[in-house]
């Protein structure tokens, strides 16, 4: 192993530990009002560790946001391709299928989404941070549209809208169903929403191949 090798592999893990730690202190306290002493206090390390791998609080949040969306986009992988194997050849079905699978962790997406909310309002707020949170969200719809192409060519159907479209307007519902959870205080007021109502305005969304 190389000197750089072994140097890379402690800088991932240095960034990952601070991720995690910044995840745990966002959710208590809110990403504004979370310190970069705790944060490096909880990960283990010192500020100088901190600013060595981030410019800020921002960029460790949209770190934190890449590593969140590649675990959700890996948990509907699964859900989508279980449904589709399990479920007769109907878009709703399999899309019903699905969407009890990913329901299961409603709740801990509750808690990001409250973290996702809040940084997604101030980088409306503030423009040097819009550029980067549109490609981190770009990058993550770009793997969902991944995801439902290979659905829909498994069950020989195909979108009725542009795929961009089709993708804003799948997660949006998604995050109107959290917002409801958290209003609501009920859980299963979302679970509701998710396994019954968004798979039919999902199968809207979706024809039989021409």
């Amino acid at each position: 192993m190389t000197r750089t090798s072994g140097l890379s592999r402690r800088r991932a893990e240095t960034r990952r530990r601070l991720i995690e730690a910044a995840y745990e202190v966002f959710s208590e306290l809110g990403i504004r009002d979370a310190p970069v002493e705790l944060i490096c206090e909880r990960a283990g390390f010192t500020r100088g560790a901190f600013y060595s791998n981030f410019a800020s609080k921002e960029e460790l949040f949209l770190a934190l946001y890449e590593v969140q969306m590649e675990q959700r986009a890996d948990r509907l992988l699964v859900a989508v391709s279980t449904a589709a194997a399990s479920t007769p050849a109907d878009v709703t079905a399999v899309a019903e299928k699905a969407s009890a699978l990913f329901a299961d962790s409603v709740t801990a997406d509750t808690t990001w989404y409250l973290l996702y909310a809040e940084f997604r309002a101030q980088a409306l707020r503030q423009p040097e941070l819009r550029a980067a949170t549109a490609a981190a969200e770009q990058r993550f719809h770009q793997v969902v549209a991944e995801i439902l192409f290979g659905m829909l060519d498994r069950l020989g159907a195909r979108l009725t809208v542009d795929p961009r479209s089709a993708v804003v307007t799948i997660t949006a519902l998604y995050e109107a169903m959290l917002e409801r959870t958290l209003i609501d205080e009920s859980p299963e007021s979302g679970n509701r929403y998710l396994t019954e109502v968004l798979p039919r305005l999902v199968g809207a969304l979706i024809a039989p191949a021409e």
